[in-house]
């Protein structure tokens, strides 16, 4: 996508060269030249006089005339809500019926009628912050698709709850409790949930899935999962 985006913890201000009075499309052009990649669409914003840029699922800003790219995060303090975040967050939502349940542990508490899906490694210190917040929630359904990528032994790790003979204790055990498995000897769909994971863009562990297709990546508290599961259900 923006081949010199920068870090989203830092705002950086390029100068740019452009027209004095840009519309969408002027904006759209002059972003494409001087960052070198293709923009999907470009929309005015109700504040600041920015157009907010958008390639994928990528977000940059640009100011009216285009002679500045603004990458980085808006705030809005009073609302307390990082506006950028939301909106690629939205970007980014998946059709959760199309993802291959069968290849995630699954954990069901009470009823199980509200469903999250999750990204996870077993190394993950804040998947394994996530686990002990999730204790928590009821009637749920949880989808964990184990993806090893932070150490070395997160593959074996993985495998042994797999072929563990209950892989949601055997996944809670180890996130919670720290107990690993015995190892196992069974075939893991690892290989597929990693190339999952790289099609919807999955950059981190943990990385959590709702059933309207909307993700929240990080750590998250388990009052927040609760707001968000109640907005769902409010919203059917």
């Amino acid at each position: 996508m923006f081949k010199k985006l920068v870090s989203a913890t830092a705002t950086v201000m390029l100068m740019i060269a452009g027209a004095a009075h840009a519309d969408e499309a002027s904006v759209k052009k002059a972003v494409e030249a001087h960052l070198e990649t293709k923009v999907d669409a470009v929309k005015k914003l109700p504040f600041l006089g920015l157009y907010e840029v958008q390639a994928g699922s990528d977000i940059v800003y640009a100011n009216e005339g285009a002679t500045y790219i603004i990458i980085g995060n808006i705030i809005d303090t009073k609302a307390k809500q990082n506006l950028t975040q939301a909106r690629v967050n939205q970007l980014s939502t998946i059709k959760f019926a199309d993802l291959p349940l069968e290849m995630a542990v699954k954990t069901v508490r009470g009823n199980g009628k509200r469903v999250i899906a999750t990204f996870e490694d077993p190394n993950c210190g804040y998947c394994k912050k996530l686990a002990r917040e999730m204790q928590s929630l009821n009637d749920i359904t949880i989808y964990t698709f184990m993806i090893p990528i932070l150490s070395a032994d997160s593959a074996d790790k993985s495998k042994a709850v797999w072929c563990a003979p209950d892989r949601s204790k055997a996944w809670f055990d180890l996130m919670i409790s720290g107990t690993v498995p015995p190892p196992g000897t069974c075939e893991v769909p690892t290989d597929k949930v990693l190339a999952l994971s790289q099609r919807l863009k999955v950059n981190g562990t943990p990385a959590i899935f709702f059933s309207n297709g909307e993700r929240m990546p990080g750590f998250v508290p388990a009052a927040k999962l609760e707001e968000k599961l109640k907005q769902i259900a409010a919203a059917k």
